[in-house]
């Protein structure tokens, strides 16, 4: 039995503490809102995402491991910056933006991409320690329980791995908070939670032994590196 499960007991994948003001999102609502993002995606989010998906790929291309795991792969706007010696397979609940994902393996000859599967990242098919790297880019804020998505990435990532987000999280305070909380509203409409809070992805532990870094422009994403013990 993998020692993820004590870890995480059950009830636990559950946010002990939600952010502020978090409006409910679930699945179904994931799923609609992207298949109308799927066919803009690239040109609406491609620009604002792409420093912090370049960010977390070099991450991911500096460490030793060759098994990654790409959670929330979208379109496959990440999927070209690998090096040939990383094997991704890649994940998503969209199966819209799987579809585009795997006409840009096709088109621009991924041979390193072994895999585009439609699957619920908090709770995967995949067997215990599957891969040394897990990296999920803009998925925690949109996922509907965020502990639980850490859980299972810490069960299919080997001791000794790592897990990368690369995400949006909801400033503290100031006028940027504010807006980010006024805007929780539309959550089920955008796919994805302005009001997202790290404490709702790391608990208290994680989050002290975790590398955060802040990603252009203007810090609006933030990296964070988790070492799976």
């Amino acid at each position: 039995m993998s020692d993820v499960l004590h870890e995480c007991p059950p009830g636990q994948g559950d946010d002990p503490v939600p952010p502020p003001s978090r409006s409910a999102l679930d699945a179904e609502a994931v799923k609609v809102a992207y298949r109308r993002w799927a066919a803009c995606y690239d040109t609406v989010f491609g620009g604002i995402s792409g420093v912090g998906r370049r960010r977390a790929v070099e991450a991911v291309n500096a460490l030793s491991g060759t098994r990654v795991l790409e959670v929330g792969v979208g379109t496959g706007l990440a999927l070209p910056c690998y090096t040939q010696d990383k094997q991704i397979t890649g994940i998503d609940l969209s199966g819209d933006m799987l579809a585009r994902a795997r006409e840009r393996v096709q088109r621009e000859h991924l041979t390193n991409v072994e895999g585009l599967l439609e699957m619920d990242a908090e709770e995967t098919s995949f067997a215990d320690a599957s891969f040394d790297i897990a990296v999920a880019m803009f998925v925690a804020s949109v996922v509907p329980h965020p502990r639980k998505l850490l859980c299972e990435l810490k069960r299919v990532v080997r001791p000794g791995g790592h897990i990368l987000f690369v995400n949006h999280f909801l400033a503290p305070n100031g006028v940027r908070g504010a807006v980010e909380r006024g805007m929780a509203r539309a959550s089920r409409s955008l796919g994805w939670h302005p009001d997202f809070a790290m404490e709702s992805l790391l608990p208290p532990d994680d989050l002290a032994r975790a590398r955060i870094q802040p990603v252009p422009p203007l810090g609006l994403f933030t990296l964070v590196t988790l070492d799976r013990t």
